[in-house]
């Protein structure tokens, strides 16, 4: 009997440090990063990767949303500290270079005035842009690093859907 409760605590807290420090299961909630993720997805989110490198252009993270860090929320990557950042007539800007985003649902319908990247900050948007909540609205903002929590690496359902994200 010893040996059988001393296996489940030992599984038991490593499952903790597991999904504490490497990696966590979230379920997608909402359409503003579609096409690349649907609603109610599930993802495979890295928690360690951060903690040895920051948030590089185009990866698709999840960060405690700045006015209620209850909640979490998952965008794309846009620019990283330093770089300018600009929207105009539907196209983003970076370091006045036109980003190429064929992972956009529609081109974004509002401006963006020239801005620099804060260091120790991004700059995150949707990849449904017209319906994303994200870096363009003052309650969001350029997210701090302290408040991302990870990388989205995969998405394991629907089976139908699995895929590797970048």
């Amino acid at each position: 009997m010893r040996e059988w409760i001393t296996s489940i605590v030992g599984a038991i807290v490593l499952a903790l440090l597991i999904r504490t420090f490497i990696v966590e299961l979230y379920i997608v909630d909402g359409p503003s990063m579609r096409p690349t993720l649907l609603h109610e997805e599930r993802l495979v989110v890295n928690k360690f990767i951060y903690r040895i490198r920051d948030p590089q252009k185009g990866e698709i993270l999840i960060f405690r949303y700045p006015g209620d860090t209850s909640r979490d929320f998952i965008k794309r990557v846009i620019a990283t500290g330093g770089d300018t950042i600009e929207i105009k007539e539907g196209r983003v800007y970076v370091n006045d270079q036109l980003l190429n985003e064929d992972y956009i649902l529609e081109k974004t319908r509002t401006d963006y005035a020239k801005a620099t990247v804060p260091d120790g900050t991004v700059f995150v948007m949707g990849d449904n842009r017209n319906n994303s909540e994200d870096s363009r609205f003052p309650d969001v903002g350029f997210v701090p690093l302290d408040l991302i929590k990870g990388k989205a690496i995969l998405v394991f359902w629907p089976v139908e859907e699995f895929k590797s994200l970048p």
